[in-house]
């Protein structure tokens, strides 16, 4: 029997997807779980895994191709099965799999809608993101060979178009001075939001250091019971100093709101958002009610959100700015010392984490040794928190992680 592989709806002001890689082509063998193919928003990129098993039959879209949401993209069933044009009679449809035959048809009747794209004044179908790509980079689609469906020029053209060019540039030049890539939408994403949180807000970076050998001991006795115990959650430092955040939070809620222009939203809950690198970008998904967790749940749930941003699995609902009130940033892991986050708007703050160093402290009875401290950079907006309650909210903070007993 065969099914349907639509284009997920992520979010409700999603309306299409640009297919950005097709890892599985006609005729390949799937098994559950297997990805098919990446895809982006206007938000965000993620893969699809294949709801079921069996032979991919067809793809009736392109790498490159901007495709409605609930729109067929492909058809799983049995080697050798015939397909039936009629796929699906509405466009909207939510439902994942649906069975149906007859005969073989290069694409679904609701996929055409999507391909009617043409350029105003002449006959050349290009999609929306392709034409915008064009005209950003000057290039004439008139002399461009489509190769998405029905001849349709799709982004990978443009940009192979782009390569093309910088090639014949480069044998002219003899050496080329640089190496010319598009932005990805994720980049675009990313940067717009960073350009727009300095532009419109008043931000301000504190540092303060905190005496992390609790931690530590907390860390030894975790792994430990990790050798003897397999059921052992593995609690990470990342895991404790978030916990250690929420508490604070809790004591210091200016802190954990939202400053929207005329009016700020303080919460009584803490939604935690952490800021994940992967491959596609920076993504920050937050962990909802998360003052009402142990820390083994904390801890769970930070690993989850974190894996499903890597594999692009994550709901888009959990990383738009306002689902979050208030952020982490670690970059401990990667030997930063010192730096200056940049806030996640409309939150009022952001926490960002640094790495371990050794420093001498007196360790009692006037005797000094090397204690581990973990850096701390508090960066805040100052139209919503003023410098004395950022600082003591930045110290409770500190005070939380030297007083941490697991």
């Amino acid at each position: 029997m065969a099914i349907k592989v639509i284009m997920p709806k992520q979010g409700q002001s999603v309306e299409t997807c640009i297919i950005t890689k097709w890892y599985k082509k006609k005729g390949d063998r799937i098994s559950i779980g297997d990805i098919l193919f990446s895809y982006e928003t206007d938000k965000a990129a993620f893969d699809l895994e294949s709801p079921e098993e069996g032979v991919l039959l067809d793809i009736f879209f392109e790498e490159g191709a901007e495709v409605p949401v609930l729109v067929d993209v492909a058809v799983l069933g049995n080697a050798g099965e015939v397909i039936d044009q009629h796929l699906s009679s509405k466009t909207g449809t939510n439902e994942a799999s649906t069975a149906f035959t007859a005969s073989k048809a290069s694409t679904p009747p609701n996929a055409s809608e999507a391909l009617k794209d043409t350029d105003a004044g002449s006959k050349t179908r290009i999609s929306p993101r392709a034409k915008r790509l064009a005209k950003s980079k000057g290039i004439n689609i008139n002399n461009i060979k489509g190769s998405g469906p029905n001849g349709r020029i799709i982004t990978r053209d443009i940009e192979n178009q782009v390569s093309d060019d910088l090639y014949i540039q480069d044998n002219i030049q003899k050496t080329a001075e640089y190496t010319e890539k598009p932005l990805t939408n994720v980049r675009k994403l990313i940067a717009k939001a960073m350009h727009s949180s300095l532009q419109n807000s008043a931000q301000l970076t504190h540092h303060m250091s905190a005496d992390v050998r609790s931690l530590l001991e907390a860390r030894q006795k975790i792994k430990r019971n990790l050798v003897a115990d397999k059921s052992q959650q593995d609690i990470t430092l990342n895991d404790m100093v978030c916990s250690c955040v929420i508490r604070a939070l809790l004591k210091f809620p200016e802190a954990n709101s939202h400053f929207l222009d005329d009016h700020i939203n303080t919460y009584n809950k803490v939604h935690l958002g952490l800021a994940v690198d992967t491959t596609r970008g920076l993504m920050v998904p937050s962990v909802r009610n998360s003052d009402e967790m142990d820390l083994t749940k904390l801890s769970k749930e930070l690993k989850s959100i974190a894996e499903s941003c890597k594999k692009g699995s994550i709901n888009p609902e959990l990383i738009q700015s306002t689902s979050a009130t208030f952020t982490v940033s670690n970059l401990g892991n990667y030997g930063v010392e010192m730096f200056t986050p940049v806030i996640n708007l409309p939150q009022v703050a952001i926490l960002g984490v640094c790495t371990i160093i050794n420093r001498p402290a007196d360790i009692g009875n006037n005797t000094f040794g090397f204690i581990p401290y973990m850096g701390l950079s508090l960066t805040y907006d100052h139209r919503a928190i003023d410098g004395g309650p950022a600082t003591l909210f930045l110290k409770e903070i500190k005070d939380q992680i030297e007083a941490f007993r697991y």
